[in-house]
């Protein structure tokens, strides 16, 4: 085995989300010895965020979602695990980190697993800065915390998190108005047919959708939120739920001159401009992909921990479908990656929807799959060519 990146000194992770807990996880698969220090803004708890889309209807509450606590964590890790700090400054020269507190860490390599931020948009009224984005376990406590039993749900945004919510809400007993200005659901991820059955099986949950126009302005009215939306309509709601999109969180490496594109730049080793400074998950673009699905992260978590404990290992994506968390209509989606000039084939039964993604030349490049048609996922993924080789 070769030498450690950076010799034995510490490993420290920015973020200790499902990026910077299974790269330390696979970290230790290869190396017990390494230092180990996790910085984190939040508890520490580890917790799979995917949950947190489908939690209600499943009457688990926030707490229930934490798998292990911190201590638990750092025991498991033999790591030291920072809680509530967050880093203020990176230094790569010096390779160190400062925290909030004023605590300087050196480092031999740094990850940044920093994640994504949520998009906001900008709104009129006097209750524009209530609306709640759920990107971590604390945002998911205090949206519980201002949902009443069976008050309604305003989502913004008719996208993939958008309509994993209105599902569960939907099923768990809430009153759901969906707010977007796509004609369909998933108007980035599937083709007509199939984002229409979509719309239809959550409405018939009793979702109510309010496509083709965006929330204009929000006022609270006693208790509860009055929005107005940009077509004159208007929606009564205890709760207004964003779930626009993310944007990967760039700013520390940004301040620290590293190289940024969409996404902290790093090539198929994750390293980014600096090669002691490593970037995975949310945050990252990886050779130009910015893929903020689970399965990719996990790839590249288990590529870098290998990297880290002396075996440069370079990452590799095949076809990874995402399986959307909409029970009323279940789908999956390959998308086409990286993005491809091509058509929709659409293959439309009793049985669901079955779209096929072709380039030019007649390759399959992703493929959109609904209800009873799902089953066809492992026969259309070995057409699919990999997505990083």
């Amino acid at each position: 085995m070769s030498e450690h990146p950076g010799g034995n000194e510490p490993v420290v992770i920015v973020g200790a989300g499902l990026a910077g807990y299974t790269t330390a996880r696979e970290l230790r698969k290869h190396d017990r010895a390494r230092p180990l220090v996790i910085v984190t803004a939040d508890d520490g708890a580890f917790y799979s965020k995917p949950m947190l889309s489908n939690a209600l209807a499943q009457h688990k509450a926030p707490a229930d979602l934490a798998l292990k606590d911190a201590g638990a964590m750092a025991a498991e890790l033999d790591a030291e695990i920072l809680t509530r700090t967050r880093v203020a400054a990176i230094d790569p020269a010096a390779r160190t980190v400062t925290t909030d507190g004023g605590r300087t860490l050196a480092y031999g390599d740094l990850v940044l697993a920093t994640g994504a931020l949520p998009i906001h948009v900008p709104l009129e009224g006097d209750a524009a800065g209530a609306v709640i984005s759920v990107n971590h376990l604390d945002d998911y406590a205090r949206f519980r915390e201002a949902l009443p039993e069976g008050g309604t749900v305003l989502v913004m945004g008719p996208g993939l998190i958008g309509c994993e919510f209105a599902n569960d809400l939907a099923a768990a007993g809430h009153p759901v108005h969906v707010v977007g200005p796509a004609p369909h659901p998933l108007d980035r991820l599937l083709p007509g047919p199939a984002a229409r059955r979509l719309q239809r099986a959550l409405a018939e949950l009793g979702v109510v959708w309010h496509l083709g126009t965006t929330v204009a302005a929000l006022q609270r009215t006693g208790g509860t939120f009055r929005a107005r939306l940009a077509d004159g309509t208007g929606v009564d709601a205890h709760v207004v739920l964003s779930a626009v999109g993310l944007a990967p969180d760039t700013r520390l490496a940004e301040a620290a001159g590293l190289a940024v594109n969409r996404g902290i730049a790093v090539d198929r080793y994750l390293r980014s401009s600096d090669p002691h400074v490593y970037a995975l998950g949310d945050c990252a673009e990886v050779e130009g992909l910015v893929l903020p699905f689970v399965m990719p992260l996990m790839a590249c978590a288990r590529a870098l921990g290998a990297t880290l404990a002396g075996t440069p290992t370079a990452v590799r994506y095949p076809p990874m479908p995402v399986t959307v968390k909409t029970p009323a209509c279940p789908v999956v989606v390959c998308p086409p990656v990286p993005p491809v000039e091509g058509t929709w084939e659409v293959d439309e039964d009793d049985d669901g929807v079955r779209g096929l993604y072709r380039d030019r030349d007649g390759v399959l490049r992703g493929f959109a799959l609904t209800e009873g048609r799902v089953r066809e996922k492992q026969a259309l993924v070995k057409e699919v060519p990999p997505w990083l080789e």
